[in-house]
């Protein structure tokens, strides 16, 4: 989707991969949308959508896509990689069980590895990404008997293969999204709150749910990218022109930036969310 050129012109990603999927078929009519996807724009975006397919890279989002999607009744796949791991898993809306059925909780911040600390390799990329698209066409053609009805866990260095077989599991009666019909990502439940600091250069990340980091593993997993440094009460992370402070809230505080959309971007990558 993307080379050189478009790196050293500054594109969005979204509008580069337009022009890209422009010059391999020019009769495929593209939409790029360069904006932060959240609460208050996602129905929107979604609107009118035959199925949704996850190039996210946290949960956050993801739990946002499932509250949208499930409400809507559109079909989403999700899909996820670090390292050499990746999952995969087709949502049907009222057929089958939907993310939060399997997945009740987001993660804690800061509890599990991203690509920015652990690194991704191309070729789970795109394992994970064919079996996405193979996914959208059984859905689009309405071959929806061939979906593989599982959630599918791959990892690649290691060569091990896993299913969790959904085929025969319905829709959770005690599943907020699914079964309650609350949807409260939809309503902002779990948003990172990013505040502004004024003549400090920075931006403050809060959570609007609670969690508690573990510095040490934190630490560990940070050090191969930057400078790491942490006490009993925060933890204090040097990346490039950004300074990072986290506090065992989770809380942050992103120096090096007056955008909540750059702050929020790199909380996701390198404390996760």
């Amino acid at each position: 989707m993307f080379d050189e050129t478009d790196a050293l012109a500054r594109l969005p990603k979204a509008v580069a991969a337009a022009a890209r999927i422009a010059r391999v078929n020019s009769d495929i009519t593209v939409e790029p949308i360069v904006t932060d996807v959240n609460f208050e724009n996602i129905e929107e975006i979604i609107s009118g959508a035959s199925a949704v397919l996850d190039g996210t890279d946290n949960f956050e989002t993801r739990f946002l896509i499932n509250d949208a999607c499930v409400k809507s009744k559109i079909s989403w796949v999700y899909g996820a990689a670090v390292g050499s791991y990746g999952l995969t898993m087709t949502v049907r809306p009222g057929e089958s069980p939907c993310m939060r059925c399997v997945l009740d909780a987001m993660p804690e911040p800061g509890s599990g590895p991203t690509c920015d600390t652990a690194g991704v390799i191309m070729p789970i990329v795109t394992t994970i990404a064919s079996i996405q698209a193979a996914e959208a066409l059984k859905l689009l053609t309405g071959r929806t008997e061939k979906l593989h009805q599982s959630l599918i866990q791959f990892d690649l260095w290691e060569f091990k293969f896993s299913k969790v077989d959904l085929a025969q599991s319905s829709p959770r009666e005690d599943c907020p999204a699914c079964g309650e019909g609350n949807f409260e990502f939809l309503r902002g439940f779990g948003r990172q709150v990013a505040t502004t600091l004024c003549g400090r250069n920075s931006v403050q990340i809060a959570l609007r749910r609670r969690g508690e980091i573990d510095f040490g593993a934190l630490a560990e997993r940070l050090r191969p990218a930057g400078e790491v440094t942490f006490n009993d009460f925060l933890l204090r992370f040097k990346i490039d022109d950004y300074d990072i402070t986290v506090f065992r809230d989770a809380r942050s505080i992103i120096r090096g930036t007056t955008d909540p959309a750059v702050a929020r971007g790199l909380y996701a990558k390198y404390i996760g969310a």
